[in-house]
C-alpha cells in the first residue's frame, strides 16, 4: 500500500502572518530570558529613622520606582558616617548633625557631605486628662521616668502614686526617650512597657496617674493630654522652631562628589509633598 503526502502551499497572506507570529514569538522568549535591570540604594545610619519611617518610605518610593531597591541597616547615627566615609552606603540617615569629630575624619578622606533635612522626630508627655498637672520642667520628667520622683504630689498634683508606661526596651523610641529626656539614666523599677505609642495612649486613658510618652498626633486623643515642658507645648510649631526639648531633627546625608543621582531622587520624594505627608502620617514632624 502506497502513502501519498499532499502539499499545500500556503498563501502570502498566510506566510506573512506566520512570519509575523514568529517573530512576535521570538520577542517574547528574548524578553523573559532579559535579565531584571534593577539599582540599589544603600541607606545606613539612624535608628530613629529605620525603625518604622524608613520601610514605610521605601516601600512607597518603590510603587512608582520598581527598577530600585534598597539596602536598610540601622545600628544608630555614628555607624551611618562611618559607612558613607568608606563607601559602604549611598545616604547616612542621622538623628543629629554630623559631630566636629566626624566632618574632620570626612575631610581627611577628602570628603564632603551634602546635608538634607527631611523633619524632626519628637515625643510628647502624657497623662490622664483628668491630672491636674499641665507643665513639667526637663528636671521633673527626667526624675519621674528614673523613679527619683513617685508622686505626683512631688510635682504639684495629687496624692498619688506614679505610674509609667514606655516602650519595649527593644524599641528605638525607648532608647531616643532615654536620651532626649533621661540623661540616659536607668528606667524607673517596675514600670510597664508596650511595643507602640497606641498601648501606651490607651493606658494613660484608662489610668488617672499614668503617665507615658507618644506622637504629637497621638497626644491629642480624648482622655490625655500633653504636658508642656519648660513652658514648651508639645506642637509641631515649636518643633519646627526648636523650643520644644524633646525633638530631633532628622537629616538624611550624602557624599557630595559621589552622589548617586538614585539617591538623590529618593530624597527629593522625602522632601516631596508626598513624602512629608508620610512622616505627618507616622507621627512625624514634616520640615516646614
Amino acid at each position: 500500500m502506497k502513502t501519498f503526502l499532499l502539499y499545500v502551499r500556503p498563501s502570502r497572506k498566510e506566510m506573512s502572518l506566520f512570519r509575523n507570529f514568529a517573530a512576535l514569538l521570538l520577542a517574547m522568549v528574548l524578553s523573559s530570558c532579559s535579565p531584571r535591570t534593577t539599582e540599589t540604594i544603600s541607606i545606613l545610619g539612624s535608628n530613629t529613622f529605620g525603625e518604622e519611617l524608613a520601610p514605610r518610605l521605601t516601600a512607597e518610593y518603590k510603587k512608582d520606582h520598581p527598577g530600585i531597591d534598597f539596602r536598610l541597616e540601622f545600628k544608630g547615627t555614628s555607624y551611618g558616617f562611618g559607612g558613607l566615609m568608606v563607601d559602604r552606603c549611598d545616604i547616612a540617615a542621622a538623628s543629629r548633625e554630623a559631630t566636629t569629630n566626624e566632618r574632620g575624619l570626612a575631610r581627611d578622606r577628602s570628603i564632603e557631605f551634602n546635608q538634607y533635612i527631611i523633619g524632626s522626630y519628637s515625643i510628647a508627655v502624657v497623662v490622664n486628662a483628668n491630672n491636674t498637672v499641665t507643665n513639667l520642667s526637663p528636671e521633673q520628667v527626667r526624675d519621674i521616668f528614673t523613679g527619683a520622683i513617685h508622686n505626683w504630689k512631688d510635682v504639684g498634683g495629687a496624692d498619688s502614686p506614679i505610674h509609667v508606661y514606655a516602650r519595649d526596651p527593644i524599641s528605638g523610641t525607648h532608647l531616643g526617650f532615654q536620651e532626649l529626656a533621661m540623661e540616659k539614666k536607668p528606667y524607673v523599677e517596675g514600670f510597664k512597657t508596650f511595643t507602640n505609642y497606641t498601648s501606651i495612649v490607651q493606658s494613660v486613658v484608662q489610668d488617672p496617674n499614668g503617665i507615658g510618652y507618644a506622637s504629637l498626633q497621638l497626644s491629642a486623643k480624648p482622655g490625655m493630654k500633653s504636658l508642656s515642658i519648660g513652658g514648651a507645648p508639645a506642637t509641631a510649631e515649636t518643633v519646627q522652631k526648636g523650643t520644644y526639648p524633646y525633638a530631633r531633627v532628622l537629616r538624611l546625608y550624602t557624599n557630595k562628589a559621589a552622589e548617586k543621582p538614585a539617591a538623590r531622587e529618593f530624597i527629593d520624594f522625602v522632601q516631596s509633598t508626598s513624602g512629608q505627608k508620610i512622616l505627618d502620617e507616622m507621627g512625624f514632624v514634616s520640615h516646614p
